[in-house]
């Protein structure tokens, strides 16, 4: 038996933080019991101003574009964004890329992160995942504007998911929104993806994106016009009711799979409705750095959190962030939305993400015959407070 205690506990299992709390577990990390602690200096191992907290679930990263660190420029907005991970990805020899998946991976892993949600276009990271503790749902990403284009897309990444499988990963088609791709790679590549029960989906990231589908206008429909490339149908309204619509040329709503639409920086009170109108498990993914470095933006927090929508947290990838490190995006948050506790937002990153992926009787609570890691968040400020000096390590 192992026990570890600090001056705050999260077990996130209704109770609230535990102040001057323990943990026990076994050597496989199965947690056998938490409480308060009787005398804190008669603990063998007692981390003052810490939280010990569950294993953090990741619920939206490109792990294979980890290479690109430093090289894109902030602030372009998306469209300026997308003009540079056109002109940069792939350019860097794939043992670099390899090198920086696995150092990353390591990273993640160290950091705390227990499983993660992440976006895959190619196969350069699979065997690297299969080789890790960290537990992956890979999510194949597909593109392509032109209608002609979807059966070619399909098989494309249907090989792909069947070298995925082959390494043991769980992994789909889903896909990657819509002004990159035609309404019927919309379709299809969600009812691939709907059929492993998961989908990820990039939704009203920025302002441009719903002019392009509102208007026809912008500089995400003008790139497209002088690329030569088909643009998305303008159809009046928000780039989330689209998304619902080719949805439902799959099967008819309601839909039990598990959705996550990730960002929704322009989610509004029309958008909430719908989803849950249509959606029975939907869940958003909140990637705040990743927002303000392309373009100074936040999701709209506070009437999420009042939508009874399921909030979880990503880290986008090293093209639009400086790091992947969970705790810098809660920190991004509390800054922003003071009123949001420590503990919330917790559950946001380590409950809420484990319920998405599937892995809700293992991962996301330290509770008494689970297995979600533990994790000490150091630094805290009085009230347990994320401060500029927190970070995240593995216990177990």
């Amino acid at each position: 038996m192992n026990r570890i205690a600090a001056s705050y506990l999260f077990p996130l299992d209704g109770r609230g933080p535990v102040q001057n709390g323990f943990v026990e577990y076994d050597d496989e990390g199965t947690i056998l019991r938490t409480g308060v602690c009787e005398d804190v200096a008669a603990e063998p191992h007692f981390l003052a101003g810490c939280a010990l907290v569950p294993g953090f679930v990741n619920t939206h990263c490109h792990i294979e574009l980890s290479y690109m660190r430093g090289l894109f420029r902030r602030g372009t907005g998306m469209a300026g964004f997308i003009d540079q991970i056109n002109a940069l990805r792939d350019t860097a020899p794939q043992a670099e890329r390899i090198e920086t998946i696995r150092s990353r991976m390591d990273q993640l892993w160290q950091r705390g992160v227990q499983a993660m949600a992440d976006i895959s276009n190619g196969s350069d990271s699979f065997a690297i995942k299969a080789a890790s503790p960290l537990y992956t749902r890979t999510f194949l990403e597909v593109f392509g504007t032109e209608p002609e284009d979807c059966p070619k897309v399909m098989d494309a990444v249907l090989a792909l998911q069947r070298q995925a499988q082959s390494f043991g990963l769980d992994a789909a088609p889903t896909p990657h929104a819509c002004y990159t791709m035609s309404p019927e790679l919309v379709t299809a590549s969600s009812a691939a993806g709907l059929a492993s029960g998961y989908l990820s989906f990039h939704s009203e990231e920025t302002p441009e994106e719903e002019e392009m589908m509102r208007s026809g206008s912008g500089p995400m429909w003008e790139n497209r016009v002088r690329a030569g490339m088909s643009t998305p149908p303008v159809t009046g309204t928000s780039s989330l009711l689209y998304f619902l619509d080719r949805l439902e040329k799959v099967h008819p709503a309601p839909f039990d799979e598990h959705i996550l639409l990730v960002h929704e920086v322009c989610m509004d009170a029309e958008g909430i409705a719908a989803v849950k109108a249509k959606l029975r498990h939907p869940f958003i993914a909140l990637c705040p750095l990743s927002n303000i470095y392309i373009h100074d933006a936040l999701p709209p927090v506070e009437l999420l959190r009042g939508s009874g929508l399921t909030l979880t947290v990503g880290t986008d990838s090293l093209s639009s962030n400086d790091d992947l490190d969970m705790v810098s995006e809660l920190f991004c948050l509390q800054e922003n939305f003071p009123q949001v506790s420590l503990e919330e937002m917790l559950g946001w990153a380590c409950t809420n993400g484990a319920a998405f992926l599937g892995k809700e009787d293992v991962l996301g609570r330290l509770e008494a015959g689970m297995r979600p890691g533990i994790v000490c968040i150091d630094h805290l400020a009085d009230g347990a407070r994320l401060t500029t000096a927190s970070t995240s390590y593995r216990i177990r």
